[in-house]
């Protein structure tokens, strides 16, 4: 352990069993690596054991912020990290946070970079930062995907223990920071389902989540409305976004983005005529 980061990284997961080895093995360098299982039915819990994580079986919490701030929650090192199943840290980026986490949380300062691709230091201002950001990788079917807002995808996922939670919200959640949030140039990389129908039951839960966070905020939508906001994200996606530039994969994922935002509307449409009586 001695050698290890003083990182924590928290998964949730559920029949992750093809993605789980791969993340795990990425993060090897970790003190702590937490999962949060709710409810897998394969290997998913064996793998974790066998790989040394702490495993917890937690009941789905209604939405992927709560599910992940139970996992933040049972993190003990002074530096979180925050992975999907279908990520991964590449070897270059792993060495920067390494050299992040070896220092005293409370005298890394930044502007800009901290540690870009080359591993300099950038320059050096009088707050402590909270956090990190990266840009994301996703490659879906073998292909990385440049264009129709899929890079640089820059999210925060590295933060101070007590500095940083999850957004309150059933899907798209992000990680909040309380302080400077510099970003990094050394990526994570993520590989998004590309089984088509595995991409349907995805829709179908994702659009369902969003529903009804929709509706208890009260906004309401009409068929009509769903099939228009369909028709545009498909127009952003795959033209004003150049996802044509990515190929076949580009047009499946205009085409499933769509499908998505349809069944999300129509499916608060149809909460509206249900409870709206």
């Amino acid at each position: 352990m001695k050698d290890k980061a003083l990182l924590s990284v928290a998964i949730i997961t559920k029949d992750e069993e093809m993605n789980l080895p791969a993340c795990l093995g990425s993060v090897a360098f970790a003190a702590q690596v937490v999962v949060v299982d709710s409810g897998s039915t394969d290997w998913t819990l064996r793998i974790a054991h066998d790989f040394g994580c702490d495993v917890f079986e937690e009941p789905w919490r209604g939405g992927f912020g709560a599910q992940k701030q139970f996992a933040i929650d049972q993190c003990r090192c002074p530096w979180i990290i925050v992975l999907d199943a279908d990520e991964r840290i590449p070897a270059a980026t792993a060495a920067v946070i390494k050299r992040l986490t070896g220092i005293d949380p409370d005298d890394v300062r930044t502007q800009g970079s901290f540690l870009p691709a080359g591993g300099e230091a950038g320059p050096v201002v009088p707050e402590a930062t909270a956090g990190f950001s990266f840009p994301r990788k996703n490659y879906f079917q073998g292909r990385w995907i440049r264009h129709a807002g899929w890079w640089p995808d820059r999210l925060v996922r590295l933060f101070r223990r007590g500095r940083g939670a999850m957004s309150p919200v059933a899907v798209h959640e992000g990680v909040e920071v309380n302080g400077i949030v510099a970003p990094l140039d050394v990526p994570i990389e993520h590989f998004t389902e590309s089984d088509l129908s595995k991409i349907l039951q995805k829709i179908d839960r994702y659009s369902s989540l969003g529903a009804k966070e929709a509706y208890a905020a009260g906004r309401r939508a009409t068929i009509g409305g769903a099939m228009s906001r369909a028709g545009l994200t498909f127009f952003q996606d795959y033209v004003l976004r150049l996802g044509v530039l990515d190929g076949p994969q580009g047009l499946t994922l205009a085409v499933t983005d769509s499908v998505n935002k349809f069944f999300k509307y129509a499916k608060l449409s149809e909460l509206g005529r249900k409870h709206d009586r």
